[in-house]
């Protein structure tokens, strides 16, 4: 039976799970896009849903059955997804059941580990839960994504990390691994925090090798099929601007995009989305600073190799989708919270009309990051 913090975590996940709901019932029939609309099923059929659900429907080696290059997405969600199917639900529903469920089991696990880090402060690992579901960009932690099942096994994998628990860890990681790219930049936090944690178990340095395993198994499949041991990056290259940039010119370039004028007048969303990008990239550079202040090695390696990642891409896209994976955030949010009350009123201020707007962006096939 789940404990009293678990109880409540469930219930902020239920809570927002039910909102984001009603908007993808909403939205489409306020805001309609497309002519075939009432059909709000379709709703969640958005962006990168379609390609991780043709992975899944196909696999790798089927040319390009969603318009876009297959091999820039790890394998780990469509194959979920594809077991999910077998149900008779379809592919849609499938990713939609995979990412609830990843999103509990990833609310709980942020929840522990934020109680870990702070004992002091009782109840904060539900706050940390909360800001978690109620986020911005919260809606991909619904739709058939990525962001909740790398989280349901990156949270369990660093609250092992810090308990010295290095094998589990491992294996925590590993698993991440198959989700998405952010795995490689668990890897290197991992490490980090192995080298820098007073629970160091050189013993138990040899589990450190296990999260490289799925990676290569990966690159050396698409190696087979596509003739190239790095054919996920130049899926990306070729797919989405991911081509290497120094990173004082992909911000200008993220200033340019968020430029009014920049991109046709009927493609508002993706100024407003760059503009986004913009203050997500602000929040993650304070982010930075402060656990290096706090000297909290590991998680600092984390936040500044998914960084790293994204400033050196031709502009900087989709970072706001990606704060989702990084618990220091809404831990440290949490805390703030906590600390400072008044914060938390003006975070729920923001953040859930955001929510909203993020989420009717979304589901009506806007931009959305």
């Amino acid at each position: 039976m789940p404990s009293a913090q678990g109880r409540e975590v469930l219930g902020w996940w239920l809570v927002t799970r039910a909102g984001l709901f009603l908007l993808s019932v909403s939205a489409p029939l306020l805001f309609n896009r497309f002519p075939d609309y009432p059909h709000v099923w379709k709703a969640w059929l958005q962006w990168d849903v379609a390609h991780l659900n043709a992975v899944a429907q196909y696999g790798y080696n089927h040319g390009e059955p969603s318009g876009a290059p297959l091999a820039a997405f790890f394998p780990g969600f469509p194959l979920l997804v594809r077991l999910v199917s077998y149900t008779g639900i379809g592919y849609v529903a499938s990713g939609i059941v995979v990412s609830a469920v990843a999103s509990a089991v990833a609310g709980v696990y942020l929840a522990r580990l934020a109680q870990y880090e702070f004992p002091e402060l009782k109840g904060i690992g539900p706050n940390a839960a909360m800001v978690w579901y109620g986020a911005p960009v919260g809606v991909f932690l619904a739709a058939g994504y990525t962001e909740s099942l790398f989280c349901a096994f990156a949270f369990p994998a660093w609250l092992a990390a810090r308990q010295g628990r290095w094998a589990r860890a491992a294996v925590f990681v590993a698993l991440a691994s198959t989700v998405r790219v952010s795995g490689l930049f668990l890897i290197f936090a991992l490490l980090v925090e192995f080298l820098t944690s007073k629970k160091r178990d050189w013993v138990s340095l040899p589990w450190l090798a296990l999260p490289v395993v799925p990676v290569l198994g990966f690159m050396a499949y698409l190696k087979h099929i596509h003739g190239s041991w790095f054919a996920w990056h130049q899926a990306q290259e070729k797919g989405w601007p991911r081509k290497f940039t120094w990173p004082w010119t992909s911000l200008q370039h993220t200033v340019q995009a968020a430029t009014k004028g920049f991109f046709p007048a009927d493609r508002t969303d993706w100024t407003w989305m760059f503009r986004a990008e913009l203050v997500a990239l602000f929040v993650c550079l304070l982010l930075l600073v402060w656990l290096l202040w706090r000297r909290s090695w590991g998680e600092a390696a984390w936040v500044a190799a998914t960084l790293g990642a994204f400033c050196t891409s031709y502009w900087v896209f989709s970072l706001t989708r990606a704060t989702l994976l990084l618990w220091p955030l809404w831990i440290g949010l949490a805390v703030l919270i906590r600390r400072k009350p008044w914060l938390g009123r003006l975070y729920l201020g923001l953040a859930i009309p955001l929510a909203a707007a993020w989420a009717c962006a979304f589901f009506t096939g806007r931009w959305s990051g």
